[in-house]
């Protein structure tokens, strides 16, 4: 806890200089912000000494409370060796390392790890990945240069992503710097665009995203999902079957298939990534968030040795996938990953959130009945 008097400075300084995300500062700057100084476990605790249930996991990131001792230790042991050296002409041990890992516990067939720094980034890699496969791969395959996405869908906030969203509140106004994409409807809607009622909607909408593809599958170049479950758009759960089946259509109309598993990875939807509940191996995953346990700010992108090779060739043919970010593979960051991975196994996670969710979903099934609720 720190004295009275520095809390006040802190909370000016906060109103005059800070800019929050998704913040009406109008508002913000009226009263006084809540500053949040150290954690624990699974609590975080504000300049006054009071403490909070951190009951969002500092934005869907902190996966085993604050200050793990394991985390901790790897980011000073990392700490004493180098905090950074660029991937760009060079390696380092943690990100070789990590990779590896990586790999290992993906779906099957994903076996090559690009990094960036955040959820918006790994998306934006995976776009621009699929997008220059498909030019590389000349002919007519040079037509698909164009994404579908899900209605209400929310994949970052880099112009790449904002364009492959669907939530009006978030995009619409960029809509002049975007590019056109395919937007099919949602799963378990909310209010069904079509007006259909359960479960006819559940068809229905995986029925809309083939008429897309079978239209115009010579211009898509890929088919980005939120595997399972549409997470900013309102934790909108997909019905069972449906994920499996956008993978086979994506297959079947020669689409690739782009998992953003940012949200729903590292054990969100109960297992390691959201795939794993239908066995979908997709041709390329977005990952960030709980990938360092809440951390430090890293993401990857996987994709197959399939994409991957379609990038090799001579030097003057300028084949190279021209993307990078200064921070990329960055040691402290994979080293600290690396640690979350051995929690995870150590800890047994996976395997202790089984009669976790079996307390939610009881304790929740009386708002199943509820005239409302779209899982009825």
């Amino acid at each position: 806890m720190i004295s009275k008097a520095r809390e006040r400075r802190l909370q000016s300084d906060d109103r005059r200089y800070l800019w929050h995300p998704f913040t009406q500062q109008r508002d913000w700057e009226k009263a006084l912000p809540l500053i949040i100084e150290r954690g624990q476990g699974v609590y975080v605790q504000d300049t006054s000494g009071n403490r909070f249930l951190d009951g969002v996991s500092s934005i869907w990131v902190n996966l085993h409370g604050h200050r793990h001792p394991a985390l901790d230790r790897a980011l000073r042991t990392q700490l004493g060796r180098i905090a950074h050296s660029t991937l760009l002409g060079l390696s380092n041990v943690p990100a070789i390392e990590l990779a590896k890992k990586l790999v290992h516990i993906a779906p099957r067939g994903l076996t090559r790890v690009f990094y960036s720094d955040n959820g918006s980034t790994a998306v934006e890699v995976a776009l621009k990945m699929a997008f220059q496969y498909w030019q590389l791969k000349g002919g007519g395959f040079q037509k698909k240069t164009r994404f579908m996405h899900l209605g209400q869908a929310y994949h970052g906030d880099t112009l790449g992503s904002v364009s492959v969203g669907g939530i009006s509140l978030f995009h619409e106004r960029y809509k002049p710097l975007l590019f056109p994409t395919f937007e099919a409807h949602a799963p378990y809607c909310y209010r069904c665009p079509l007006g259909l009622t359960l479960p006819k909607c559940k068809l229905s909408c995986a029925d809309s995203v083939e008429d897309i593809l079978k239209g115009h599958h010579q211009e898509i170049a890929g088919l980005i999902v939120e595997p399972m479950l549409l997470a900013a758009g309102g934790m909108i759960t997909m019905p069972a079957g449906y994920l499996k089946r956008l993978r086979r259509l994506a297959t079947r109309y020669n689409v690739l298939f782009i998992a953003d598993e940012v949200a729903t990875g590292f054990g969100r939807t109960g297992r390691m990534f959201a795939c794993e509940h239908e066995e979908v191996k997709p041709d390329l995953m977005a990952i960030s968030k709980g990938l360092t346990g809440g951390y430090m700010p890293l993401a990857a992108t996987l994709t197959t040795e399939q994409v991957y090779h379609q990038f090799l060739g001579q030097h003057e043919q300028l084949t190279t996938f021209f993307h990078g970010h200064s921070y990329t593979g960055n040691p402290l960051g994979c080293a600290v990953a690396l640690a979350n991975l051995e929690v995870f196994k150590q800890e047994r996670t996976l395997e202790r959130l089984v009669p976790k969710i079996a307390v939610l979903r009881n304790l929740l099934k009386p708002l199943w009945s509820h005239p409302q609720s779209t899982c009825r």
